[in-house]
């Protein structure tokens, strides 16, 4: 009896250390800026402002994370250590990491790009000193995405990624591009926590829509 009370004991402890560091992860970890302009339906529509990314493209997932996470680590012009954002933003392939990711696949490659936390400017951000990762400017811009929770299995991602894309027609949205996934939790964070979207730009929003942009 006190065998299983001992047990029960241990795996609530376990159970609250995984719901707090899924707790402290998400509080702490800074997120791009956006601004919501329109909510219908399990959409939201959301404007981004210019962005500074650092960017590479590798044979593979794995390998391109390492070189941004080296970067992000010191292996810049400075030295210098840069705070990790949020989301994870993926096209084309599934990873789950705590980092401003955009992934995308270019023929065998993939290209993905760390988002930088906002401080940073083109003039400011460290330069990259492995010639493999480039600085880059993101233009601001408009996009709509649907939140689900879980895991973000290929199925989910499809399914919803299916669903956004009929609502946006529905409401006379012009996607532009494939939709991508972004994941904002760390791998350690427990499924009921996670958070997970998937996100298409658009070209054009109807003029109600625009009326509301800055």
């Amino acid at each position: 009896m006190r065998s299983i009370r001992n047990l029960l004991v241990g795996t609530a402890t376990l159970l609250g250390l995984w719901i707090g560091w899924g707790t402290y992860v998400s509080r702490t970890t800074e997120r791009v800026p956006s601004e919501t302009l329109e909510r219908f339906d399990g959409v939201e529509i959301r404007r981004y402002p210019r962005t500074v990314l650092v960017e590479t493209t590798a044979p593979d997932a794995r390998t391109a994370f390492r070189r941004l996470f080296r970067y992000i680590s010191g292996a810049n012009g400075r030295r210098e250590d840069v705070a990790m954002t949020a989301p994870v933003a993926v096209r084309g392939t599934a990873i789950s990491m705590t980092a401003p990711v955009r992934t995308g696949s270019d023929g065998g490659d993939v290209t993905m790009a760390f988002y930088l936390p906002r401080a940073y400017t083109p003039e400011t951000a460290p330069m990259p000193t492995d010639p493999a990762i480039r600085l880059v400017v993101e233009s601001p811009r408009t996009v709509a995405v649907r939140r689900f929770s879980w895991y973000a299995t290929d199925e989910r991602v499809d399914r919803e990624r299916t669903r956004l894309l009929e609502q946006l027609s529905h409401r006379e949205f012009d996607p532009r591009g494939e939709p991508t996934l972004l994941q904002y939790n760390d791998p350690w964070t427990p499924p009921f926590m996670r958070t997970n979207e998937v996100e298409v730009e658009l070209a054009d929003a109807p003029e109600q829509v625009r009326r509301k942009a800055p």
